[in-house]
């Protein structure tokens, strides 16, 4: 049994929860897009620029660090003042400083376009998350944030092709192209949303926790889930980080590591889904063991393996299915356990924690100049192990099990 809601709703109000996830998955579509445009540029960025590996996976870092860390801040405030603005206006700004990034004269301003792209994103996903849950709906959070997460896998996975494809032909000042989506997009989802505020009058909810409370439930099991998320958060973002690189320097071409990305983000789209519709139906203290310890060798085949031939890329996406699984059991979980602040949960579980598992890829890359990008990638992978034994916790165990 799951420690869920065991309520159920009436049609309308499902089809209003459901109708909902898919504006917010729409969104999130756009906003991650710009998410992974940069990755399969650095090796072009490296050769303009003259940078090491290390200094590459600093721009990387530098977006993932900005669009996570402020999270927790972010959720509050939706929570607290109303969701609709920053679930539109995060997209909007993620997409205008990421398809800028053609215009950096030097490394500083393309450091500083990443890191305010990134805050959008980071203001982005704790309401779209808690827009598509709504653990206050009863069952079904599961299946609702699988449709949100599958959006943003989707735009995670068209982002490596579009970036790569407006930059083939535009060059990267030619990328400011890329922007013209998100401001067609955002007037439909502003129409589309209610008003936060007049959600939480409504509801006559309480005033959610302050980020600094829900922070103190780290030491529970919050902090069980949050260790899960930041070490799949590390070995995913590692791998999105490096395999551009390992295949330029295995002689491949912007176009191949272009492709492998999209091999991996794309069944992360599968991922969610799969993860979020088995998250309403098992236990998902021993999903989340199983698909962390599953990612551990299909990982290290993607990598040994290169994205070279079908069974190469199978490699890639199995890689990449697993590891996204683990997300809709750990957002739903996180929120179940502070359901009146599920915005600020989400964005520990979520932007704290991504936080956290991209600072560690820095390791990664000043490993990679050392010993080479495919050595270092190998000896991250394993990290996931300890993800295992995070989820086997037995305070996760769901109350009536």
């Amino acid at each position: 049994m799951q420690n869920v809601a065991t309520s159920t709703m009436p049609p309308a109000r499902a089809n209003s929860a459901l109708r909902l996830a898919l504006v917010v998955a729409s969104a999130h579509a756009v906003n991650d897009m710009y998410a992974s445009f940069v990755p399969p540029l650095l090796p072009r960025i490296m050769g303009d620029l003259g940078l090491s590996i290390a200094l590459a996976t600093t721009l990387s870092v530098a977006f993932s660090i900005a669009s996570s860390l402020p999270q927790p801040l972010f959720g509050y405030l939706s929570d607290r003042y109303g969701r609709r603005v920053f679930a539109v206006a995060g997209p909007i700004v993620t997409g205008v400083f990421v398809s800028t990034i053609g215009w950096a004269p030097g490394f500083v301003t393309l450091v500083a376009l990443l890191v305010l792209g990134g805050v959008g994103s980071a203001a982005f996903h704790p309401p779209g998350a808690s827009y598509a849950v709504r653990v206050s709906e009863g069952k079904g959070g599961g299946a609702r944030y699988s449709v949100f997460s599958f959006g943003g896998a989707l735009g995670f996975a068209m982002g490596p092709l579009v970036a790569v494809g407006l930059v083939q032909w535009r060059g990267l000042e030619g990328l400011w192209v890329a922007m013209l989506p998100v401001l067609f997009l955002a007037p439909f989802v502003f129409l589309s949303l209610p008003s936060g505020r007049a959600e939480a009058r409504a509801a006559a909810r309480p005033l959610p926790p302050p980020p600094s409370v829900v922070l103190g439930y780290l030491r529970g099991p919050l902090g069980l889930i949050f260790g899960v998320s930041a070490i799949m958060a590390f070995v995913q973002r590692a791998f999105l980080t490096m395999e551009p690189i390992i295949v330029a320097e295995g002689g491949g071409s912007e176009t191949l590591g272009a492709v492998a990305l999209t091999f991996y983000l794309g069944a992360q789209s599968v991922g969610t889904i799969v993860g979020g519709v088995l998250a309403d139906r098992v236990n998902r203290r021993l999903l989340l063991a199983h698909l962390c310890f599953w990612a551990v060798p299909t990982h290290l085949f993607a990598v040994w393996m290169g994205p070279v031939g079908p069974l190469g890329l199978a490699a890639v996406a199995a890689a990449g299915f697993l590891g996204m699984a683990t997300l809709p059991p750990i957002v739903v979980m996180a929120q179940e356990m502070v359901p009146s602040g599920t915005g600020v949960s989400s964005g520990i579980v979520m932007g704290l924690a991504w936080a956290t598992g991209a600072a560690g890829v820095l390791v990664t890359g000043a490993a990679a100049d050392v010993i080479g990008p495919t050595a270092a990638m190998l000896a991250s992978v394993p990290m996931a192990l300890l993800a295992v034994g995070l989820a086997l916790h037995p305070s996760l165990e769901p109350h009536g099990s």
